[in-house]
């Protein structure tokens, strides 16, 4: 039988009550003749039945209450054969209420432990002084209640060592199946955001490819030169999505989306304003170009679109926008996803039509944890998790609006 910590803590508190009862019992009992075997008939189980109760209550987890029939009964137990017992037999059952202790603190609340612990301890102080022989009636005194804290602590406190150690390893559990779960997210998002745009890319290319090669097959042969460029970078990607290593800027995610959006007849125009950010911003902003170009040339008809980032307030704003946006885009992941990094950088997103086009907004402090304002200096209002659902196709749904994890308030 493998030994585990709870059998250990119930084999040291049977140790514990046996030892402080079976020695008094016998003596008393031998003492005391009919008497005593009558008294402790009834007091034994009175006392032990409802302190292993206890016990096994505060195993299981359960939260200390009031008073209850079983502390009347176990108290009533452990004091009242001490008078009770003929020839002064009833002295050696003073080992007892240290038991009860353990019961009192595993059982009631901090407030109403007190208010028995309190008049224990004047009751066992008193109790010794009055044996105590005399010039040591203060030792006698101070062992006795020394006696009744360690016994009755040592109770609860293995007691509790048991709880809380199951409580721990409980949370390292959880602690380790919410990793992975987050790891799962990470390389699920990484995945959408990253080769999202590669894989359109590559369609785009291979499309244009075939189109050129009866007609111009050098532009084609260069085309398909692009596309096997793209599908090792792809890899690439996919490969330190598997590492955990994915280092993005917001200048070369510019510079490849300008290609992207060329290649796909789409005139790009681009004003990037040159303000200091930090890497985990700088990579949030880049994802979001990501995104949004992904889907401007994947959901939407247009002729013309735009990037750019502005500073203001201590934030940095990235804007993207294009001319033609097509009807009700379906749901995805995209903006789910900015909305996660957003969030975690303290700053928002915000996707919505701009005319016959779409924008796609992020704004981010320009060093982390700085507090979120809008650009008319009014503050960012926290909602909840759900006050905004993501839309994949930032750059072609209808409007919609998201802060991190809340939505824009004024």
């Amino acid at each position: 039988m493998r030994m585990t910590p709870q059998r250990l803590a119930v084999g040291l508190v049977v140790l514990l009550s046996a030892g402080f009862t079976i020695s008094p019992v016998i003596v008393m009992v031998r003492s005391g003749g009919l008497a005593a075997v009558t008294v402790f008939s009834v007091v034994l189980p009175a006392f032990f039945v409802p302190h292993f109760r206890h016990v096994r209550a505060a195993l299981r987890g359960a939260e200390p209450g009031g008073v209850t029939l079983g502390i009347v009964v176990q108290t009533i137990a452990a004091y009242a054969p001490i008078p009770l017992l003929p020839n002064g037999t009833g002295n050696w059952w003073w080992g007892t209420p240290s038991i009860l202790l353990g019961s009192v603190l595993l059982r009631l609340r901090p407030p109403l432990a007190l208010g028995f612990l309190v008049p224990m301890t004047v009751i066992h102080f008193a109790a010794a002084w009055s044996a105590g022989m005399p010039g040591s009636k203060f030792l006698y005194a101070f062992q006795g209640v020394t006696t009744l804290f360690i016994t009755g602590f040592v109770i609860y406190g293995v007691t509790r060592l048991v709880v809380v150690s199951r409580e721990l390893a409980q949370a390292r559990t959880e602690l380790a199946e919410a990793a992975v779960l987050r790891e799962r997210l990470r390389i699920s998002r990484d995945l959408h955001d990253g080769l999202g745009s590669s894989l359109t890319a590559v369609a785009l290319k291979g499309d244009l490819a075939r189109r050129l090669v009866r007609r111009d097959p050098a532009a084609a042969e260069a085309e398909l030169a692009e596309l096997v460029g793209v599908a090792r970078e792809a890899a690439q990607d996919v490969r330190q999505v598997a590492r955990g290593y994915r280092e993005m800027s917001l200048t070369g995610e510019v510079h490849r989306a300008v290609a992207l959006l060329e290649a796909s007849g789409v005139s790009c125009r681009t004003d990037l304003a040159d303000v200091e950010v930090s890497r985990e911003a700088d990579e949030a902003l880049a994802w979001a170009v990501r995104e949004a170009v992904t889907n401007v040339v994947r959901h939407s008809q247009a002729t013309t679109c735009s990037i750019s980032t502005s500073a203001h307030g201590g934030a940095v704003r990235l804007e993207v926008v294009n001319d033609r946006a097509r009807g009700r885009a379906a749901d995805g992941g995209g903006l789910t996803g900015l909305r996660e990094r957003a969030s975690g950088l303290g700053g928002s997103v915000v996707a919505e039509r701009a005319g016959d086009g779409f924008r796609l907004v992020m704004e981010l402090p320009a060093v982390p944890g700085t507090p979120r304002r809008r650009a008319d200096g009014s503050r960012w209002v926290r909602r909840g998790p759900d006050a905004a659902a993501g839309d994949g196709d930032a750059a072609a749904g209808d409007p919609e609006t998201t802060t991190g994890d809340a939505a824009v308030t004024t």
